[in-house]
Order: structure tokens, then C-alpha cells, then sequence
């Protein structure tokens, strides 16, 4: 199955961070920017942030803006976001998908993961 597959997500007090990363599964990374997306239960999916292939455009949702960075290893082909300063209003599936170019209109998106799970309490 084509798709993104996500990992790194799990429970964290406010205020604490988590790395999360993602990776293709069957298709190719490269020449392609990557977006992170969430939703929490109840509200519409969310962009989140958004990688150039070069790595030289990053784009964030002012909900994030300065406690998020998104990154990429072309080596690896993996593609990572860091979380810092998490809050509870973070809570949710956090998943990538890839585009053309960044930033992109959330219908250009494709080759969705399935998620994984944020959760922010204490």
C-alpha cells in the first residue's frame, strides 16, 4: 500500500517535546515537498507545516509557529517533526502526506499516513 508511515507519537506532560518522523512506503520522497497535517477529534484536519525537497522553504501554521521545526535526511529519506513546548491543545493524529511544492493547497496532498497519536496532559 502507498503511503506514509509515521512514528514517535505518545503521551507528554505540557510544556515537554517529541520528535516524530515519517516515511514513504513504496513510493519516492524525493524531488517532493512533505507536509505535516493533524486532527484532533472533533475538528478538521489541520496543516501543520511544510518542507521544500531542498529543505530551504519551511512553512508553519501560526498555532505552532517557533515551537515546531519540520527537517528532512535525504539519506535516510525520512522526514521529521519537532515538537517543543507542547501544549494540550497539540492533542492529536499528527500525519505526512507529499506535494509538489511548499507551501501547497491541502487537496494537492497525497500518499496519506495513518497517523500517530499526540497526546499533551498531565
Amino acid at each position: 500500500q502507498l503511503q506514509f508511515v509515521e512514528s514517535g507519537g505518545g503521551l507528554v506532560q505540557p510544556g515537554g517535546s517529541l520528535t516524530l518522523s515519517c516515511e514513504a512506503s513504496g513510493f519516492t520522497v524525493d524531488y517532493y515537498a512533505v507536509g505535516w497535517f493533524r486532527q484532533a477529534p472533533g475538528k478538521e484536519r489541520e496543516g501543520v507545516a511544510c518542507l521544500s525537497y531542498s529543505g530551504g522553504i519551511k512553512k508553519y501554521s501560526d498555532s505552532v509557529k517557533g515551537r515546531f521545526n519540520v527537517s528532512r535526511n535525504h539519506y535516510t529519506k525520512k522526514i521529521f517533526l519537532e515538537m517543543t513546548s507542547l501544549k494540550p491543545e497539540d492533542t492529536a493524529i499528527y500525519s505526512c502526506a507529499r506535494t509538489r511544492v511548499c507551501p501547497s493547497e491541502e487537496g494537492s496532498y497525497e500518499y496519506w499516513g495513518q497517523g500517530t497519536q499526540v497526546t499533551v496532559s498531565s
